[in-house]
């Protein structure tokens, strides 16, 4: 059995131990060692080991757009009933190192089928081979081609790394003639100090340590991050008025669980409308546990209801 180190053996009830056991047997510990294509087959084969498949009324379709760099694809989830008023831009996580349009597809035809809104995966450039701001960059120009060429509003959203980077696009298009109408941030990485806080007292939680962090960040910076440079770290903005309504959900047992509430606050102090919602006994990636742990269908629930009140301007927070 694997070993389960205090704190966590009692923050984290049986279904989600089950959850860190299954996915520490196909992604171990030390699979940042590895080189990014080996990387990137054992996270693609994770992330299949728990595809749900996508629900029933979902038709979906694949296309590319010019980007700064060359084509960026998109996967579009679009409700086979009624005619969708908002639509969700959706960001993977995967450390901006793996992950694509196939390991969350399944959460974006959920999230389709859930809300009726109609829902647009990027797949981004990844690094090593390609470093900041390869990944912002194609992220906004994802944001602008839907914003600019749909008449419905779009909520941002993306989990991990994907969250990082719908902050970052919903920032610089914060006074944009199409801005985002709000954003759903999933445990996102935001550029809180590794050195204090949660990066401390959940340093080697499961599923993630403050050393996987600080190899993300370094691999996509290709060297040591910036420290000023909100399309790579949204918390080193200086202006958040005018952001969006906001809503982040953190796991409590996550290095990253202490970056939402700061942003959020940051957001506040500057007149606008965030929460953040933390989900206790839960890890980093938890979407994955979403049909086998309650408490993360639990959350997971709870996201769906946040983009669809933002999708029709009702903040209920």
């Amino acid at each position: 059995m694997t070993q389960r180190p205090s704190p966590y053996d009692r923050l984290l009830d049986a279904e989600i131990w089950a959850f860190v056991d299954r996915s520490r047997a196909l992604y171990p510990d030390e699979a940042t060692g590895f080189d990014p294509a080996g990387q990137r087959r054992i996270y693609d084969d994770l992330c299949q080991a728990f595809d749900a498949g996508r629900p029933e009324g979902v038709a979906v379709a694949d296309s590319k757009i010019q980007g700064p760099s060359g084509c960026i694809p998109l996967r579009h989830y679009m409700p086979e009933a009624g005619t969708p008023h908002a639509m969700v831009l959706y960001l993977h996580g995967g450390g901006f190192v793996v992950g694509g349009l196939d390991s969350h597809d399944s959460i974006c035809a959920e999230l389709c089928q859930r809300t009726g809104f109609a829902v647009t995966a990027v797949d981004y450039r990844l690094a090593p081979e390609h470093v900041h701001p390869a990944q912002f960059e194609d992220a906004l120009a994802a944001f602008l081609h839907v914003a600019g060429n749909d008449a419905i509003p779009v909520i941002l959203c993306g989990d991990s790394a994907g969250g990082n980077l719908a902050a970052t696009v919903a920032w610089a298009t914060r006074n944009a003639a199409h801005r985002a109408k709000g954003q759903v941030l999933i445990y996102p990485a935001l550029g809180n100090d590794v050195s204090t806080g949660t990066f401390v007292t959940h340093a080697d939680a499961p599923m993630l340590s403050t050393a996987d962090m600080v190899y993300y960040d370094e691999i996509r910076a290709s060297g040591a991050p910036p420290t000023n440079d909100p399309a790579f770290t949204p918390l080193a903005a200086k202006d958040f008025r005018d952001m969006p309504p906001t809503v982040v959900f953190t796991a409590e047992c996550d290095p990253l669980a202490g970056d939402g509430e700061p942003y959020c606050e940051r957001i506040r102090d500057a007149g606008g409308k965030a929460i953040c919602i933390e989900g206790h006994g839960l890890v980093h990636g938890y979407l994955r546990a979403r049909h086998s742990s309650a408490k993360a269908r639990e959350s997971f629930s709870a996201m769906v209801k946040a983009i669809s009140a933002l999708g029709s301007d009702d903040w209920r927070y």
